[in-house]
């Protein structure tokens, strides 16, 4: 049976590894319970009850009642893949989609598993393609990637069956009254939701922020406010990086969902620059103290939407916020030209106004963006709002029909996937894995001749990981589980005997039993009761006594030298080796963008920047590389906390980038260079954006893949100097105030948007030189250790 510890959807959330593993302390703070102890868990009774109300009376009416062989098998088997092995989380609409999806891509295996099983070496070939098509369909989302071992079921029962084509209508209609029955079952027999952890994650952040924003702005607020606003970012963050699979897929609202929680790590970190120094925003000017109140106005707004679960909460209204902006704005370009024709000034006062005025424009903005996509997350967005975020998430065009849209979404969505098609991306390396030792399952069930080839390959199907190590690990178990079972099965025939009526009371027992187990018992638990429900079943089909018990401890150790071996040839080191290929690259892609976008807003390049959509890319992929690696078994050499420092930096420079790629010099600007201390700026600002840039660089060299007789050096990030220097150079004006009132003339205004982003930047860089070590040090050790 599969192992679905690690990856266990229920209606309160992903149960990950750590926590199937972790022993619950017990009470008074005593020593733990041991790992073996079993847990009650309300969501694996809930699936237990379902199996027990559905396997076992289909199992009797199709091959009691029916009196049909092929219906009964994929019956069983399919209730056992939708109720137990499959569980889809989300709304009913989800839900019911993803039966649906399941129930048609599992018909599509089993007529070509059918089809091809009479000739071996076809088969074998065929696996490959199909179960790597199967495979790799998990990156389409959390209920994609939950029901991959589902979906196989009936190719891998079909394939390594002996059948004809005739016995193609019989094994469809045993699968889709399965698939039919036990949605309806999933349906009316599951716990009320509690509500998604990450909506009410990124509600509590909105709203944490809005009232330290909305207490700034009046001067009351303190260090507890600005410790509860970071304190909701990380649970946040937490409720985001817990699960094994991205709690978010590829459809729109999703999307949507995924950019809400990248918009308030982003908003958070602009806030808390903003207030840096001094918590209060007091003494910033009446209409940025105006700006900001309303931006804190909005976030609370937004924060009751994603809250909100019955669809009464009110839409957010960014039409006020877009006129305080606007008055902010003439009101800065008023105070310039009035400041333009006096002959002196205090210069600290203008660059303090002018950055308070720029951090209430930036976090106005993101606070807007933030809006647009918590009201597609929430399925309230009109589809002219959808357009014009969906180049934020796939570089797609905005313009266009609503058809030309929905294609546009269409096609981003399958770039994202075909962009996944790399030996850089974990789907694709356990997908090619996955369908190598299935192919290769097959064929050793053939050579061996063993009589159910079934069991090999599922047993190969069971134990495979995505490392060696962890890979023979759970061989260990699945064969110890095996052997449980088969004890306990023999034992249990031997005192009830092979009686139908004997056989039907137990089949319920263990069928609970191993409902139960995955994510409450350990896994050998659960591979025992599987295999009692193994030795229970087939009896019923033939009566042969225990020997079924003994033929599946030998199918299942065959499956398990398979997957052991094919785990060594590929990617033995797992996601590991893919989590330090995949940072390098999102560090590499983020640096060209900000490249680009440094560019673009100070004027020096005439398109566009153009890195965007390969830097999402990158950053989907690493995300889904360090959930699997979290996900793995066995020690871990590098912290949790350190690894999504690194995976927030890449975040932190992709996001700074659009930012910047939002903005464009004025014609002003751009045809002005010869101005007096402009040509200085714009050379200073760019020196200091390919100093980060540099930086950046030598981390992706870091944490990438090593290189014979590499030596490591230590990085260190460069000082930041920005426009503070005054030096004597030819370019360089010769008063420090000349350059403010140049980077704060309402001709320059970006430029002082790319100073402050930049300084953003350079001022969270330091805490990932630490982490980025560590990887490549790890990086440098042999898989085995």
């Amino acid at each position: 049976m599969p192992d679905m510890s690690t990856a266990r959807l229920s209606p309160g959330g992903l149960r990950t590894a750590a926590a199937a593993s972790s022993a619950p302390e017990a009470p008074g703070g005593k020593s733990p319970r041991p790992a073996w102890w079993p847990t009650w868990s309300v969501p694996a009774a809930m699936r237990a009850l379902r199996a027990v109300l559905v396997i076992p009376p289909l199992f009797a009416l199709t091959f009691e009642g029916i009196g049909n062989l092929q219906i009964a098998l994929f019956t069983a088997f399919g209730g056992f893949a939708s109720l137990v092995v499959a569980s889809f989380g989300g709304s009913r609409r989800d839900k019911i989609a993803a039966h649906l999806g399941l129930a048609v891509i599992g018909s599509v295996g089993l007529i070509i598993g059918t089809s091809v099983s009479g000739v071996k070496w076809l088969a074998i070939l065929v696996t490959i393609p199909v179960a790597f098509g199967i495979f790799f369909a998990g990156v389409a989302g959390p209920n994609a990637a939950s029901g991959v071992t589902a979906a196989l079921f009936p190719y891998v029962l079909s394939v390594a069956t002996p059948g004809t084509v005739s016995m193609i209508g019989d094994r469809l209609a045993g699968w889709w009254l399965a698939s039919v029955v036990s949605t309806a079952a999933v349906l009316v027999l599951s716990p009320r939701s509690p509500g998604d952890r990450l909506r009410a994650a990124a509600a509590g952040s909105a709203r944490a922020l809005a009232a330290h924003l909305e207490d700034s702005v009046r001067g009351t607020a303190t260090a507890a406010d600005h410790d509860a606003f970071q304190a909701a970012k990380r649970e946040l963050l937490n409720a985001f990086a817990s699960t094994p699979f991205r709690p978010t897929g590829l459809a729109t609202p999703d999307q949507g969902l995924a950019s809400v929680v990248q918009l308030l790590e982003w908003c958070t970190a602009l806030i808390a620059d903003a207030t840096e120094g001094h918590s209060n925003l007091d003494r910033a000017a009446p209409t940025d103290r105006e700006l900001f109140a309303e931006t804190a106005a909005v976030l609370g707004q937004t924060g009751d939407l994603l809250a909100d679960q019955d669809g009464a909460a009110a839409l957010p209204d960014t039409g006020e916020l877009e006129r305080r902006r606007e008055a902010s704005t003439a009101y800065h370009e008023r105070a310039t030209v009035q400041g333009d024709g006096e002959a002196g000034g205090d210069v600290d006062s203008t660059e303090a106004a002018a950055r308070r005025a720029f951090h209430a424009q930036a976090i106005s903005i993101a606070v807007e963006a933030l809006v647009a996509d918590t009201l597609i997350a929430t399925r309230r967005a009109d589809p002219e709002t959808i357009a014009a975020r969906r180049r934020g998430w796939f570089g797609a065009p905005p313009e266009g029909t609503e058809a030309e849209r929905r294609v546009a979404a269409l096609h981003g969505a399958l770039g994202v996937l075909v962009r996944h098609a790399s030996v850089r991306s974990v789907w694709f390396q356990n997908a090619l894995r996955g369908s190598l030792a299935l192919a290769a399952a097959i064929a050793v069930a053939d050579v061996s001749s063993v009589q159910h080839g079934f069991w090999v390959v599922l047993g190969t199907l069971s134990v495979l990981r995505t490392n060696a190590a962890s890979t023979g690990s759970t061989a260990l178990r699945a064969l110890g589980g095996t052997a449980v079972g088969f004890v306990v099965g023999a034992l249990l025939l031997i005192g009830i005997g092979t009686s139908p009526a004997a056989l039907w009371t137990a089949l319920p027992i263990a069928i609970a039993v191993a409902a139960y187990a995955p994510g409450a018992l350990p896994y050998a638990v659960g591979q025992a009761a599987f295999t009692i429900v193994i030795v229970v079943l087939f009896n019923l089909l033939a009566p042969v006594g225990w020997t079924v018990g003994l033929l599946r401890i030998e199918d299942v150790a065959i499956g398990c030298a398979v997957s052991l071996v094919i785990g060594v040839l590929f990617w033995p080191r797992g996601a590991a080796s893919v989590v330090g290929d995949d940072l390098a690259d999102a560090f590499r892609r983020g640096a060209t963008y900000l490249t680009e976008a440094v560019d673009w807003a100070l004027g020096m390049r005439h398109d566009p920047p153009e890195g965007g959509t390969a830097a999402v890319t990158a950053g989907i992929r690493l995300d889904e590389a360090l959930r699997a690696f979290l996900a793995e078994q066995g020690a871990k050499h590098l912290s949790k906390q350190d690894l999504w420092k690194l995976v927030m930096a890449t975040m932190r420079l992709r996001l700074t980038a659009y930012s910047l790629a939002g903005l464009h010099a004025s014609t002003h600007a751009r045809h002005h260079h010869d101005e007096r201390g402009v040509a200085y700026a714009r050379a200073t600002l760019t020196r200091t954006a390919a100093d980060l840039v540099a930086f950046y660089e030598r981390v992706a060299l870091l944490v990438g893949r090593p290189i014979a007789r590499q030596v490591l050096m230590p990085i260190s990030v460069p000082a930041f100097t920005g426009l503070e220097g005054n030096g004597e150079s030819e370019e360089e004006p010769g008063d420090g105030a000349d350059l403010v009132r140049i980077v704060t003339s309402r001709h320059h205004p970006h430029m002082l948007w790319v100073h402050e982003h930049l300084q953003h930047l350079s001022s969270h860089a330091g805490v990932i030189t630490g982490p980025a070590t560590h990887v490549a040090e790890e990086r440098r050790l042999p898989w085995w250790r």
